[in-house]
């Protein structure tokens, strides 16, 4: 129950809250009240979200109360395919106090990073890890199923104007360039996990 509970409001608070005419608060937030009134909610109670918000590994989610109503409001911590008014990222400007990062990704994409380098796609960021999966205090950023890990060149990239920002529950993320793309310039190294070996590429 706690899982598809958890599903679901990935699903609306990530990519479909504007589509089905949720009201989006600043930082991405959406009214508790307003979620269980909709279908897919149905049965849920504000205990159900608050526990599935407390136990969630990854810290997917933020809770906080509305200034003026009191009402309680959610938001997914980062994920969304949205424009998100007023977002609660921190920029990051000193790339020394990040000294891994990492996009997981899988082997049948690495033919088109290798080419096109790292697209957001749908998303309004692209994911970074600050550090390998189990790693101490890495709960987020990656899959631990993905097949390579790709590091992250951060102070190059910052010093060439890339933006990146930090989530509520520790994922660093970057809209790329113009265009949405981290060109491989940017690539340190590529980690295929297993076996574990180096993957060559071309800097671009």
């Amino acid at each position: 129950m706690d899982v598809r509970l958890s599903k679901r409001l990935s699903l609306v608070l990530r990519h479909k809250a504007v589509e089905w005419g949720f009201k989006i608060y600043p930082g991405g937030y959406v009214l508790v009240k307003d979620l269980l009134a909709h279908k897919m909610f149905q049965g849920y109670t504000e205990a159900d979200i608050r526990r599935v918000v407390a136990s969630n590994e990854k810290q997917r989610f933020s809770l906080k109360t509305h200034e003026e109503t009191g009402d309680l409001m959610i938001c997914a911590n980062q994920g969304h395919s949205f424009e998100v008014p007023e977002p609660e990222l921190e920029p990051i400007t000193d790339a020394s106090r990040y000294p891994t990062v990492i996009h997981g990704t899988f082997i049948r994409h690495w033919d088109q990073i290798h080419r096109e380098g790292l697209r957001r796609m749908n998303r309004t960021h692209i994911h970074f890890a600050q550090g390998e999966p189990g790693a101490d205090g890495v709960i987020s950023g990656m899959r631990r199923s993905c097949q390579i890990m790709i590091f992250i060149d951060l102070h190059a990239a910052i010093q060439d104007g890339i933006k990146f920002f930090l989530s509520k529950n520790g994922v660093i993320l970057s809209p790329g360039d113009r265009n949405g793309i981290l060109q491989t310039r940017y690539f340190r190294r590529v980690l295929q996990v297993n076996p574990r070996q180096e993957l060559a590429f071309e800097k671009r």
